[in-house]
C-alpha cells in the first residue's frame, strides 16, 4: 500500500493516552491537508490564478471541448455520415477528447515531483501539439478530405504529416511525465500516487496503439493501399480510447473522495485499487478484442 496510517497508542485500559492523541491528530490534520492541496491543485489546473500559466492551459482547453461541441451542432445541421475517414465525427470526438485530455494531464502533473520550470514548459508544448492536432483535423474535415493518412496533394501530404509529427511530439512529453511518476512518488491525499502512476502507466498503452495506427496506415498508404489503410485503425480504436482516459479518471477518484467523503485513508485506498484493477481489466479486453479483429 502506498499510504502509511498511524495507529494511536493505548494504555492498559484501552485509553487513548497523550501520544496517541498526537498522533491521531496528527493523522487526521494530515488527511485535511491533502485533501487542502489536492483541491487546490484542481482548482488551479482549472481555472488558474492570474496570470498563471495555468489559466492559459486552462483557456486552450476549454476552447479544444468548445471546438469539439461546435461541431457536434454541425454535424446536426449538415448531416453525413458519423463513421469514416471524412466525417464531421473527427472535429468533435477530436476537439473534446484532446480538452479534456490537455485539462487532465495539467491537473495531474501538479502532483509531480518535478522542476516547475520544467512542467510549465513541457505543459506549454503540450497545449500547443494538442491546438496543432485539432486544429489540423478540423480543417481537413471543413475541406471535406481525410486528415490522417492522406497523401494524395501536397498539401494533404504537409497536413498528415504534422499530424504525424504531433503524435510523436505528445508521445514524448507523455512518456517524461510518465517516467517522472514512477521515479519520484507523486503528492497528494490517499490513493493518489497509485492513480496517477497507474493513469500514466495506462495511458501508455493509448500512445502505443496510436502510433501503431498511423504506422501501420503509412505503411499501406505507401505501398499503394490507400482505402486499406483508412480501415485498418478500427480495430485499435476502442483500446486507444479506452486507455486515453485513464489519467483523468483515476487521480479525478481519488481526489473526489479527498474532498467529497470522511472516509479513511485506507478505505480511500482500496476504492482506488479496485479502481485500477477494474480499469485495466476493460483495458485489456479492449487488446483482446483489437487482436482478434486485426
Amino acid at each position: 500500500m502506498d499510504e502509511q496510517t498511524t495507529t494511536p497508542r493505548r494504555d492498559g485500559t484501552g485509553a487513548l493516552t497523550k501520544a496517541g492523541l498526537g498522533a491521531e491528530a496528527g493523522t487526521k490534520s494530515g488527511s485535511r491537508a491533502g485533501a487542502r492541496a489536492a483541491a487546490r491543485a484542481w482548482a488551479w489546473a482549472n481555472a488558474g490564478a492570474g496570470a498563471d500559466a495555468g489559466a492559459v492551459y486552462g483557456v486552450t482547453a476549454l476552447v479544444l471541448v468548445a471546438s469539439g461541441l461546435v461541431h457536434l451542432v454541425v454535424f446536426a445541421v449538415d448531416g453525413g455520415p458519423w463513421n469514416g475517414p471524412v466525417s464531421w465525427r473527427k472535429p468533435v470526438t477530436f476537439g473534446l477528447s484532446f480538452g479534456v485530455t490537455l485539462w487532465a494531464v495539467v491537473a495531474v502533473t501538479s502532483f509531480l515531483r518535478m522542476s516547475p520550470r520544467v512542467r510549465t514548459a513541457l505543459l506549454g508544448v503540450f497545449a500547443a501539439d494538442c491546438a496543432v492536432e485539432v486544429g489540423g483535423i478540423t480543417l481537413q474535415a471543413w475541406r471535406r478530405v481525410p486528415s490522417h493518412l492522406d497523401m494524395e496533394t501536397p498539401f494533404d501530404t504537409a497536413v498528415s504529416l504534422t499530424l504525424a509529427v504531433g503524435g510523436g511530439v505528445l508521445v514524448a512529453l507523455l512518456t517524461v511525465f510518465a517516467v517522472s511518476s514512477f521515479r519520484h512518488r507523486p503528492t497528494g491525499p490517499a490513493g493518489m500516487a497509485l492513480a496517477v502512476r497507474s493513469g500514466f502507466a495506462i495511458l501508455l498503452v493509448a500512445l502505443v496503439s496510436g502510433a501503431a495506427m498511423i504506422a501501420r496506415g503509412v505503411v499501406l498508404t505507401r505501398t499503394g493501399h490507400q482505402e486499406a489503410a483508412y480501415h485498418s485503425t478500427a480495430p485499435l480504436k476502442p483500446l486507444h480510447g479506452v486507455s486515453l482516459h485513464a489519467v483523468l479518471v483515476l487521480p479525478a477518484l481519488a481526489w473526489l473522495m479527498a474532498s467529497r467523503t470522511s472516509w479513511s485513508e485506507r478505505v480511500r485506498w482500496r476504492i482506488t485499487a479496485a479502481a485500477v484493477g477494474c480499469y485495466a481489466a476493460a483495458v485489456i479486453a479492449a487488446g483482446v478484442w483489437a487482436v482478434l479483429t486485426y
